[in-house]
């Protein structure tokens, strides 16, 4: 029996590690994806096996997890099927905030009830306090992320003063010597141990709620790498090697992805956590009212789409506030119908989270291979015809490299002002979430389209079909 469990944990180790290698290009992430569940469904045969015969393995135990996997599997698949794709950074949030919450229950129960898990020793101490801190941490911080991206939760004008770093230190020192209690009483104080947990929880709020809106995808990365930590930490309480490395796996890939989100932006990781909303407060660069906009009509964009022997979308997060991500798939079906070449340029931190604008293009079945990543497709825009801008702001700012007072100077940005042509399709002139103005809107060779996203490119396939794009 014991033989059997070590195969299936090596199995499942291996098909996890295969998931996550997976998902790294856009052709194989969905089939990773179900790689990766396969591998997690064998991971807790694998524990049931290996529980199969002992006294706490009762009836009653059974009826526990019978029930515990009937109502997560239903609230999983309602889920599933009824998010938006709006609301997916979100669902990332909750579900890193889940993790982190079942590393935190699985660590009390642990302190809580000696003798019911593997306990008792330094190592599972420690690793029950790593448990309770990364895991409360996680749930509280992405719960916070969660409701911002929701627009359920504002910054208070306090969490961007210096102030707020007085108090995540003091809850810092709190959390040290809530630990120090609950090692040195071997896992048996109940005041430790409920003091890290609070203490913890309110870190892990204090430290996510002044971050603003454009920094997310940076912290819903660093909160899923919270999430394999406790996880690996929970994996030493239990003795699940196969927790352990897979928790360890998912830290690892959620840093490495945050390192990535961090450079997409050129911020560094201090400065997102510690530093305040991006763009607030800045003096420098980037002020100021818009003088020089020219705009155009969707016939207009339509006649230049027509001329036109290549196509570079830019999607941005008002695409997916739209949902028109079909709709646009119609009109760039029609351009390659007559012959133009379409690619997508997809920047790392466009939307809300990391790989947004990719899933996103993935549900209207946009081919993969039209998938262009910044640092493929920024040489190619001077030979782009027309730039169709939706929704992106911040990501095409060419302050980024025009303008060193810029807060948004450094940052590697799409070099879309490169093209013939730009359109951008916007609902007004709001700046993007640093607040900062964007010079693009003012090139010669740009040129607004005001509206709601899904309504100008179902006018715009419209117009095409009237001038005859795409039929035979």
């Amino acid at each position: 029996m014991e033989f059997l469990n070590y195969a299936i944990d090596l199995v499942a180790v291996l098909l996890l590690a295969l998931g996550i290698k997976g998902l790294s290009k856009v052709r194989s992430a969905r089939s990773a994806n179900q790689l990766a569940a396969v591998a997690m469904a064998l991971a807790v045969i694998g524990l049931l096996i290996s529980y199969l015969g002992t006294p706490s393995f009762d009836g009653q135990a059974w009826a526990w997890i019978i029930v515990g996997t009937l109502v997560g599997g239903v609230l999983g698949a309602i889920t599933a099927q009824r998010v938006p794709m709006t609301s997916m950074p979100e669902t990332v949030a909750l579900f890193n905030g889940c993790g982190g919450m079942s590393s935190l229950l699985v660590a009390l129960a642990a302190a809580m009830f000696p003798g019911t898990l593997d306990d008792g020793t330094l190592v599972a101490v420690v690793s029950i306090v790593i448990s309770v801190f990364v895991g409360s941490i996680t749930f509280t911080g992405s719960i916070v992320a969660m409701a911002k991206l929701q627009g359920w939760l504002s910054t208070p004008p306090w969490m961007q003063s210096k102030i707020r770093h007085l108090v995540n230190i003091a809850l810092a020192v709190v959390c040290f010597v809530a630990a120090i209690n609950l090692i040195a009483a071997d896992g048996s104080s109940q005041a430790g141990l409920w003091l890290l947990v609070i203490s913890s929880g309110l870190l892990g709020i204090g430290v996510t709620l002044p971050i603003g809106g454009a920094d997310m995808p940076v912290v819903i990365s660093l909160l899923n790498s919270y999430s394999g930590v406790a996880a690996a930490a929970a994996g030493f309480v239990v003795g699940s090697q196969l927790l352990i490395v897979a928790g360890a796996m998912v830290g690892a890939a959620g840093l490495i992805l945050t390192q990535v989100m961090c450079n997409g932006m050129n911020r560094s990781l201090v400065s997102v956590l510690f530093g305040g909303a991006l763009g607030a407060g800045s003096g420098g660069g980037g002020g100021g009212e818009y003088t020089n906009i020219t705009s155009c009509s969707v016939e207009e964009c339509a006649l230049t789409l027509e001329a036109a022997e290549r196509v570079v979308i830019v999607p941005g997060y008002g695409l997916a506030v739209a949902q028109a991500q079909h709709t646009l798939r119609e009109v760039t079906r029609s351009l390659e119908a007559a012959g133009i070449q379409v690619d997508y340029a997809i920047h790392p931190v466009a939307g809300r989270m990391p790989g947004h604008m990719n899933v996103l293009l993935a549900e209207a079945d946009v081919p993969y291979e039209q998938l262009k990543e910044m640092d493929i497709i920024n040489p190619d825009f001077p030979a782009t015809d027309v730039v169709l801008v939706l929704g992106a702001n911040d990501v095409v700012n060419p302050q980024a490299k025009n303008d060193p007072e810029s807060p948004l100077y450094g940052m590697p940005v799409l070099d879309v002002q490169q093209a013939r042509t730009v359109f951008v399709v916007k609902r007004g002139m709001s700046a993007g979430y640093s607040g900062i103005k964007n010079d693009l809107f003012e090139l010669a060779n740009t040129s607004m389209v005001f509206g709601d996203a899904k309504k100008v490119l179902g006018d715009l396939l419209g117009e095409l079909k009237e001038l005859g794009v795409g039929k035979k």
